[in-house]
């Protein structure tokens, strides 16, 4: 008899599940998370941690214990542990405060069912260019291969206007100028896209923006950080970085030239400053510092920063012990420090200058100036050798020479008017405190009687009536006419007064004499800002040890009938000051002036009539030792002072010298005390390719040279990755400072892999990847997902759209900046620094400063170029996320907070922006209200408002009008906001209601983001 079954569906289901062979289970994606996660921590590479003697990280050994048994998952100790209901039994054990799920039970035991087959960890795994399309196109084969596996469909092409900006923001951090989008817009060429993307990759401003990451990954600041957080001369080291993305050059190179540019065979200026490097890590001055133990907490740093900079490794888990979840011994962290051991550096510096060898480089302009003259020099000294004899009439002429060197300075107007408490940061109340006076040898007084031990600011201002005098040079002076302890020169300006030119701008820093020879500051005219220091203490003559510094302008200072030169001083002093000083004016054409030595060569250089034998004996030999006896010996002279200009000029940088190489021991549980720990030699992690010392003392060239070969599998992934992040929103690997075992595996393995291959195979070429990324169909696509994309896919892992970000916290500004119209986009040089509360350097000591804020064109500089003080980072900067540079930040914090919206509102230098876009958007030449705002809007987003945008904004207009026209006195103390003058022939008050619009405009979201 025939028997039917009536099947039900979910019968079937079960049945065909236990038919069809399970999918097959991957160690890396599957299993070995959920070890790392629960079990390596008893059971991994941590012999200290390590229960029962069991490695779950090592296959060989699990076997050997039973614990798995391939094919066989009742015999497998893993699978009865993880079942087990006993709780003495269970693992992972309940002090652990881990559990697993029944979906994680499930996988462990199909796993073991399918042979329990190990994969080493995919970043150890060297690469391997998976197949694929060529160039851009493979970029879009892997990921819509896994879109179309979820059954999605990606976003289409973002429009014109978007990607202009896109890409504009992305390589220049900076927004398009609204002609360029509106040609881009207009052109629809098939190779227009790829055009503006050169034209932006070229870009002097794309170095700008790339360095930006890469100086949060080498933790650089302007300032040491421990202590008293005092600055150090390091500024070229980021404007090397600039160069370096600009001249995109090579990866390799530039990573030997950081960690090891002073082991380079002749090495260049340039190279010494990248291997600045090793020095940017914190350093302490602190008294009662412990120098050993510094000197440990130092080499620590170097092991985090490189590990996290070059490999995205965990290392410095291994100072204390072998690392609990990576293959990274404790030997392997030290051994790791022991390359940095050769570096020249002290524990406890002496002081607040001490902190290491320095070298001094020309700004690029400047190198090509030097190498001319240079090559005139080398004319002038082949042609004219030889030829002259110190003959009296020579000797009368080089003498004049000198004279005239030695008496050029002159004072141009004795009538010095001293404006006393003018200043808007002088508080009326300190006025009694000081006492000024002119007396009849020209010498002003300035007697600082502060009662109280914290500084005192005193602000102090010259007018000189010039008379139309051109000025070339400036002079100061500056000694101590009583008792003194100590005091600080902060800054002088100079300005023509009734001119629009920013004043220049010098800044000295603890200006205290020493017993050096006065040294001679040269710098441009009107927009350099630098500093220097000259320390010490006075000694009992004090007119003998006046220092002087001359500022020679390359920018002639030429007034118009009736302007006057005002020169301001500002002091910071202590109780028991007497200082006195005089300002002298140079109105020739000399470049560099020099006053000869004191002595007989003074009194040669001054005789009136004859010269006795010993005068003339001085004339002689310092003609001879000036002039080579050359026939061209004025031109040499003349030559040798543009050098000394162009060399005074140069920026002096902190740099790795190195030296023997101090001992290195493995430190028990990380104690600097304890040195029973084996002595060790340099050498990289055990597991990844150890390198031959062939009988010689690595060094970091090799390091270096390690880090950058084609068989180490991190490097080339990790600096794909994080390019992958600064385009896509999220890294393809998604935790940008570790792809070890406790970090979630790429969602794209295979393009990770092809574009790390593709990068090497490419010579390390920057640009090259950057522009195959750009290129793709994948990072042209809209930032608007369809509602299928974001239930499927909410944090765009499969980058199905592109992804909508905040600017960086310096672009904020950069944009502000450049839709105002007040960006200066000079490169380079010393930091700058913007306005920033009163008071924000209060709780600073050891010295105590006051902030002074850049009363010049700097002021309006780029955000890269901020100074950067590690304990008290700006707070504009700060307010966006940026990070303090005390460590490696490889990924920064987003936040989304009220502050912002208020920084963006009220910080002086988005008000004095807001100020100057609606001086611009008045002059637009735009005759209503309605085109007016269209024209904002072009500027600030590259389109026109729409309807409601532009209602609410006139309605604002409006409101702002009525309510300056009836308190005008507060459009006055809103144009005042800021150094750039107000311009005249607009009424204030329609100026402050634009400035009100252009306010609410900078604080739209529109404004902050990239989409």
């Amino acid at each position: 008899m025939q028997k039917f079954f009536l099947c039900s569906p979910a019968f079937l289901l079960l049945a065909l599940s236990t038919a069809l062979p399970a999918e097959p289970i991957r160690f890396n994606r599957d299993i070995r998370p959920i070890l790392s996660e629960n079990c390596f921590r008893c059971h991994g590479p941590d012999s200290n941690a390590r229960q029962a003697g069991l490695r779950l990280d090592r296959r060989e050994v699990a076997l050997e214990r039973g614990v798995i048994e391939p094919g066989d998952t009742g015999a497998s100790k893993l699978v009865q542990r993880v079942h087990a209901s006993d709780q003495v039994r269970v693992m992972p054990p309940l002090f652990t405060g881990k559990k697993l799920s029944e979906e994680q039970k499930r996988l462990l035991t199909q796993w073991i069912e399918q042979g329990a087959e190990y994969e080493p960890h995919w970043a150890y795994i060297k690469p391997e260019r998976p197949e694929a399309p060529e160039g851009p196109a493979a970029i879009d084969h892997f990921i819509n291969s896994k879109i179309e596996e979820k059954g999605l469909q990606s976003a289409g092409e973002a429009d014109r206007r978007t990607l202009a900006r896109r890409l504009s923001f992305d390589l220049t951090g900076l927004p398009p100028a609204a002609d360029l989008v509106d040609a881009f817009a207009a052109d629809t060429a098939p190779g227009a896209y790829e055009k503006l993307l050169d034209q932006l990759l070229d870009s002097a401003h794309y170095g700008e923006r790339m360095a930006v990451h890469w100086l949060d990954l080498v933790r650089y600041a302007d300032t040491v950080g421990y202590h008293g957080d005092t600055p150090m001369n390091i500024y070229p080291f980021r404007d090397w970085v600039i160069r370096s993305f600009n001249e995109n050059k090579p990866f390799g190179e530039f990573t030997r030239e950081q960690l090891a540019g002073d082991l380079l065979p002749d090495p260049t200026p340039w190279q010494l400053v990248a291997s600045g490097y090793n020095r940017l890590s914190r350093m302490t001055n602190e008294g009662g510092s412990q120098a050993k133990e510094y000197l440990v907490k130092y080499a620590a740093d170097r092991v985090r920063n490189i590990s996290t900079v070059w490999l995205s490794s965990t290392m410095g888990c291994s100072e204390c012990h072998d690392h609990k979840f990576d293959p990274f011994w404790a030997k392997d962290f030290y051994s790791m420090g022991a390359f940095f051991a050769d570096i020249e550096e002290k524990g406890v510096a002496n002081g607040t200058a001490d902190w290491g060898s320095h070298v001094r480089v020309l700004s690029e302009a400047a190198e090509a100036e030097m190498a001319g003259i240079e090559g005139e020099l080398a004319d002038l000294r082949e042609s004219g050798a030889g030829r002259l004899e110190a003959t009296p009439k020579q000797l009368d002429r080089f003498a004049k020479y000198l004279r005239d060197d030695l008496l050029q300075w002159r004072l141009l107007d004795p009538e010095r008017v001293w404006e006393d408490c003018e200043h808007p940061d002088f508080k009326q109340e300190d006025c009694d405190r000081y006492d000024l006076r002119q007396e009849e040898d020209g010498i002003v007084r300035v007697l600082v009687t502060d009662d109280e031990e914290k500084p005192r600011k005193s602000i102090h201002q010259i007018e000189v009536a010039l008379d139309e005098q051109t000025v070339t040079a400036l002079a100061l002076e500056l000694f101590p006419t009583a008792d003194f302890e100590q005091f600080d020169l902060s800054e002088f300006q100079v300005r023509l007064l009734g001119r629009e030119e920013w004043p220049m701008r010098v800044s000295i820093e603890t200006l205290l004499a020493d017993h050096e020879e006065p040294k001679s500051m040269l710098r441009n005219a009107l927009d350099e800002n630098f500093h220097t220091g000259w320390r010490g203490s006075w000694v009992e003559e004090p007119r003998e040890t006046s220092r002087r510094a001359v500022f020679v302008f390359e920018q002639a200072l030429k007034p118009k009938p009736g302007e006057k030169l005002r020169i301001t001083l500002i002091f910071y002093g202590r109780r028991g000051n007497n200082i006195g000083g005089r300002v002298r004016l140079l109105a020739t054409d000399s470049e560099s002036p020099e006053i000869p030595a004191s002595g007989e060569l003074r009194e040669a250089v001054l005789a009136k009539g004859r010269r006795n034998d010993s005068q003339q004996a001085a004339l002689k030999e310092a003609f001879a030792k000036l002039t080579g006896h050359n026939s061209h010996w004025d031109e040499i002279r003349r030559l040798q002072r543009r050098k000394k200009v162009l060399l005074d000029y140069a920026g002096e940088s902190l740099v790795a010298k190195s030296v023997e190489p101090r001992e290195v021991r493995i430190l028990p549980r990380g104690n600097w005390m304890d040195e029973s720990g084996e002595i060790v030699e340099p050498q990289v992690p055990h597991f990844l390719n150890p390198l031959d010392r062939n009988g010689k003392r690595l060094t970091r060239l090799d390091l270096a040279n390690w880090v950058v070969d084609r068989n180490n599998p991190l490097t080339a992934r990790v600096f794909v990755n994080r390019l992958w992040k600064m385009f896509f929103g999220t890294g393809i690997s998604k935790v940008l400072d570790d792809v070890g075992s406790q970090t979630e595996p790429p969602s794209h393995q295979e393009l990770l892999d092809w574009l790390a291959v593709e990068f090497m195979e490419s010579g390390w070429d920057i640009k090259h990847i950057v522009k195959t990324m750009l290129l793709s169909d994948t990072y042209s696509r809209s930032s608007e997902p369809s509602e299928a994309l974001l239930a499927a896919d909410p944090d765009n892992r499969l980058h199905g759209h592109q992804t909508m970000a905040r600017f960086d916290a310096e672009f904020v500004r950069d944009n502000l900046l450049a839709v105002s119209g007040l960006l200066n986009r000079t490169m380079g040089g010393p930091s700058v620094k913007p306005y920033q509360p009163a008071g924000y350097y209060e709780e600073l000591n050891f010295p105590k400063r006051i902030y002074e804020a850049d009363l010049n064109a700097n002021q309006f500089r780029r955000g890269v170029y901020t100074h950067w003080q590690r304990q008290y980072v700006h707070p504009s900067l700060m307010a966006f996320d940026a990070p303090s540079r005390e460590e490696c930040a490889a990924e920064r914090a987003v936040s989304n907070t009220p502050l912002q919206s208020l920084v963006l509102l009220n910080d002086p230098s988005y008000v004095e922006a807001a100020r100057a876009f609606a001086t611009r958007i008045l002059r637009s030449g735009k005759k209503d209200a309605a085109a007016r705002v269209d024209f904002a809007f072009r500027q600030a987003f590259s389109r026109k408002a729409d309807a409601a945008e532009r209602d609410v904004l006139l309605s604002l207009l409006d409101s702002q009008s009525k309510r300056f026209s009836e308190d005008p006195e507060r459009a006055d103390q809103l144009l005042k906001t800021g150094i750039s003058p107000v311009p005249a022939g607009f009424r204030k008050t329609e100026l402050a209601a634009w400035t009100s619009v252009a306010r609410a405009l900078f604080n739209k979201h529109e404004f902050v983001m990239r989409y």
